[in-house]
C-alpha cells in the first residue's frame, strides 16, 4: 500500500488468532475498533488484521490455528466490525508481512530485543525454551505496521513499547536506505484493563491455562455467573475502584456485570 496523502489519516491494528475471545479483548480493543469506524470519516483508513503468523509463537496445532482464526474473524464481524467501512484481513494471506519481517530484522540490533518487556516475562524462568519467533516477535509487528505506512496505532501501555520500537527500526532503515515509512503515532484511547478472574494483578489473557481467569464472548449466562462466583476478591466490606486495594484484586465491576 502507498502512503496515505494528504491529511488521510491510516490506522491499523491486530489481534491474534489463538484462542476464544474474551471480554478483555472486546473492551481492550474490539469495542475501540468499532467506535473508530464512527468518529473518524472519510479522511480516515481503518485496517484490521487477525495476526495469525504471531500466533505461531506458542505451536499450535493446524487444525486449531484454522479453527481459530475463523472463530476470531467471526467475532469480530460478529461485534461490529464493517468490511465496508475498514480492511478486515488474515495477516498470513498478505506475504509482505513476512517479507518486511526480514528486512526489518537485518537492521534490528539484538540488543534492542533484548530490552522488550514481554520477551523478558514470556521467556522468565527459561530462555532456553524460548524459541526465536518470540524474540523477534516485535519487529514482525514492525513489519505489520510499516508494510501499510499506517499513521497511528491504538495501543495499550502493555504495547507502547512495541510502538516505540517500530519507530526507532524505521529510522534505522531511513538512515540506511533513505525515507520510506512515516514514523506511526500512538492513538491515544482509553483502553481500559480487564483483569483475570483469578489473578488481580495480571491482565486476562485467552492464552491463560485457567478457563476460570477469563470470560469468553461465547459463554453463557450461567457459566459467566459461576466464573465470576469463583473469582478471586479480597476481604473489603465495600466495592473500590482504587487499584491500589490491597492485592489488585478487586475487578473492574463494569465490565465484568456487562458481559451479564
Amino acid at each position: 500500500p502507498g502512503k496515505a496523502g494528504g491529511s488521510v489519516r491510516r490506522i491499523l491494528s491486530g489481534i491474534q488468532s489463538t484462542g476464544t475471545m474474551t471480554i478483555g479483548n472486546y473492551f481492550g480493543a474490539i469495542s475501540n475498533w468499532v467506535d473508530l469506524q464512527h468518529k473518524h470519516g472519510q479522511h480516515t483508513e481503518l485496517f484490521y488484521s487477525v495476526v495469525d503468523l504471531h500466533a505461531l509463537t506458542v505451536l499450535p496445532q493446524p487444525q486449531d490455528l484454522r479453527q481459530s482464526t475463523l472463530s476470531v474473524t467471526a467475532a469480530l464481524l460478529a461485534c461490529g466490525i464493517d468490511p465496508q467501512r475498514s480492511a478486515l484481513f488474515r495477516q498470513s494471506q498478505i506475504p509482505e508481512h513476512s517479507e518486511l519481517h526480514w528486512i526489518l530484522s537485518c537492521v534490528t540490533p539484538m540488543s534492542w530485543l533484548q530490552r522488550m518487556t514481554q520477551y523478558k516475562e514470556k521467556s522468565a524462568g527459561d530462555k532456553s525454551r524460548a524459541n526465536l519467533g518470540l524474540f523477534s516477535y516485535p519487529v514482525l509487528q514492525a513489519a505489520d505496521i510499516l508494510v501499510y505506512k499506517a499513521s497511528h496505532v491504538p495501543v495499550g501501555e502493555d504495547q507502547r513499547q512495541h510502538l516505540e520500537l517500530a519507530r526507532d527500526i524505521a529510522l534505522s532503515f531511513r538512515d540506511r536506505y533513505g525515507y520510506s515509512f512515516p514514523l506511526p503515532e500512538v492513538l491515544s484511547t482509553s483502553f481500559p484493563r480487564v483483569m483475570s478472574l483469578r489473578n488481580g494483578k495480571v491482565k486476562m489473557s485467552k492464552s491463560d491455562p485457567s478457563e476460570m481467569s477469563r470470560i469468553h464472548l461465547d459463554d453463557d449466562a450461567d457459566t459467566i455467573v459461576h466464573k465470576i462466583a469463583k473469582a478471586k476478591t479480597d476481604s473489603l466490606t465495600h466495592v473500590s475502584f482504587d487499584k491500589g486495594e490491597p492485592d489488585g484484586s478487586q475487578q473492574p465491576a463494569e465490565h465484568v456485570l456487562a458481559a451479564l
